[in-house]
């Protein structure tokens, strides 16, 4: 009988496995029978079809081969979330080295109804707040006035009121705006 080399082998084990869902090692010693070979050099046929074929449970099972562009996205993302991660570790080490406040801040993404000096309401997204302020960002620059903020209730209530100076101003973007205030007071009523 000629032997077939261990590779075409190898690749009727992996075919077999695709047909079956899996191969055994009795399986394999077949395949290397049916191709000449004594069955003592099965783990190197395995070896060969390694990338095809996953151990579990004494089973080989078959995996289906990810295409080369699967792998390139897959590969793109990894590199892409390695690059936010360290985004994201140098903004927040700058952000703690820069960090002025007498109080800690807190994540606090709330639309707020802003009244400003002239009695106009506008609607601001809430950024952070602390006990003694609040960043807001909105398309107003509202920097050295004295404003009225409703915090809406959780709970349904009447929305607590405060009065606050806003002490900075940075532009963000076209026509928005990031501002800075210090709470002044809690308000018992509308202004």
């Amino acid at each position: 009988m000629v032997s077939t080399p261990l590779y075409t082998v190898a690749e009727n084990v992996v075919r077999r496995a695709q047909r079956q869902g899996f191969v055994v090692p009795t399986e394999v010693r077949e395949e290397m029978a049916q191709a000449g070979y004594s069955g003592e050099q099965w783990k190197d046929v395995l070896t060969l079809a390694r990338p095809s074929l996953a151990l579990r449970g004494g089973r080989y099972y078959f995996v289906p081969a990810v295409s080369l562009r699967k792998r390139q996205e897959e590969r793109q993302q990894r590199a892409i979330g390695k690059s936010i991660r360290k985004l994201v570790r140098h903004y927040r080490a700058a952000a703690e080295r820069d960090e002025r406040r007498e109080h800690d801040r807190h994540d606090f993404i709330q639309p707020v109804t802003v009244v400003a000096e002239d009695g106009k309401q506008h609607r601001l997204l809430s950024r952070d707040v602390s006990p003694s302020g609040i960043r807001l960002i909105g398309n107003r620059r509202l920097l050295g006035q004295k404003v009225h903020i409703l915090l809406a209730d959780p709970e349904g209530g009447a929305p607590a009121r405060f009065l606050a100076r806003i002490l900075w101003t940075c532009q963000v973007g076209d026509d928005l705006f990031e501002n800075g205030g210090r709470f002044l007071e809690i308000e018992a009523a509308a202004p």
